[in-house]
């Protein structure tokens, strides 16, 4: 592919620091000197109680799961326009995915159905900020403190976005960031665990290492540690820090550029919405967005699939994003669904993600809205060629 969807970078002192942490620290396993950086650097930038370092979002949302103490037969309402691992992590303790629709402007929960999915057993509510666009937090909260109900927030895509001038991930009583290569901040695999609410943090230490006080050792808390809990090892390594806190420093201007490209998209594809009846993505007026992914949504499956092939012959990766859960086989077979899915499974047919990455050039971008513009134009049998 000439121009991929995505391509990880280099932005900083990645490279020196992990050989800072190669030669000059006593230990590579975790939470050495870069692990505490990336931490600091968390709770001021997003100005969060606590936050600990994951080896990926995927590992945060199981401890999330742990730290809600859920147990088979509790539900937990989420959509079902998501990955994988938003509902994995909560059929591992033995919960109940119940799957909710999407809103047909935004793609994240619709927060109006949540109430309606609410029955004796439900114990949580897993809310994923969608292309780095907030939920409506205000309403989802109010709700689930109605109800005694613990919020987490699935923020993968969503670091430095916010929502009434709060940072996503920080609103619930968790959050959960990624920094995979196909994020706006990267360390290859990894995550974080956002603990906004005081009363887990401890314990959330204690699951992350493997169910032991260790974390009080190396304060100088206790003289020896031992098994306390149950957990796993949810550690990243300090080269995986080291790396990430490199990003870390650079942030402002890794997202300055993504918004840049999302921006250039947004403007070249307005006349479209009109012309070919596409749909861009939408951010509402009380929340800014990280231009983690920029999508376009096409009239259905036929048109997306002529699109993406097109764009393949070209060149150009263009993907596909999700497969709704509910209608998957394990979703069947763990989950269930209240009210209809109309937007989720319309949506799922429809949503096609262009290129968007840090070293993204301009004239990439415009070869990018050519060629989307020569599809629309041209494809009325399939055979037209690329744009020169």
């Amino acid at each position: 592919m000439r121009i991929p969807f995505n391509k990880p970078f280099i932005v900083g002192k990645e490279l020196f620091y992990i050989a800072q942490a190669v030669t000059k620290q006593e230990r590579l396993s975790g939470d050495g000197q870069f692990t505490d950086l990336c931490h600091k650097w968390l709770n001021s930038t997003l100005g969060c109680p606590a936050s600990l370092l994951t080896h990926s979002c995927t590992a945060a949302l199981e401890m999330a799961a742990i730290l809600c103490d859920l147990k088979p037969g509790d539900e937990v309402i989420m959509p079902s326009f998501t990955f994988v691992s938003t509902a994995n992590a909560f059929v591992l303790r033995g919960a109940k995915p119940v799957f909710v629709d999407i809103r047909s402007d935004t793609l994240n929960i619709d927060e109006r159905l949540i109430k309606n999915a609410i029955t004796e057993k439900t114990k949580a509510i897993v809310v994923v900020h969608y292309a780095g666009a907030p939920c409506e937090m205000d309403l989802i909260m109010r709700v689930a403190q109605e109800h005694n109900l613990y919020v987490i927030e699935d923020a993968a895509q969503a670091l430095l976005s916010t929502y009434n001038g709060s940072s996503l991930g920080t609103i619930g009583d968790l959050g959960t960031i990624s920094f995979h290569e196909t994020k706006n901040i990267i360390s290859g695999e990894g995550g974080a665990l956002i603990i906004n609410n005081p009363k887990m943090l401890e314990r959330a230490e204690i699951i992350r290492e493997k169910g032991t006080d260790r974390a009080k050792f190396f304060r100088g808390q206790i003289d020896k540690y031992t098994w306390v809990d149950i957990g796993s090892s949810f550690l990243p390594s300090e080269l995986m820090a080291a790396f990430l806190y490199a990003q870390m420093e650079e942030a402002p201007k890794i997202i300055k550029r993504r918004c840049e490209i999302f921006q250039m998209y947004e403007r070249g594809l307005k006349p479209l919405i009109k012309e070919a009846g596409i749909r861009l993505p939408v951010v509402t007026n009380n929340s800014t967005c990280n231009g983690h992914l920029f999508y376009i949504l096409c009239r259905d499956l036929e048109q997306r699939t002529a699109f993406i092939d097109y764009m393949k012959g070209c060149g150009i990766n263009t993907v596909f994003h999700y497969v709704p859960l509910h209608s998957s086989p394990a979703g069947l077979k763990y989950g269930t669904v209240s009210g209809e899915m109309i937007n989720t499974d319309r949506v799922s047919d429809q949503l096609i993600r262009l290129p968007l990455y840090y070293e993204m050039t301009d004239n990439e971008v415009q070869d990018v809205l050519n060629e989307i513009y020569n599809f629309f134009e041209l494809n009325t049998d399939g055979q037209q060629g690329c744009a020169p």
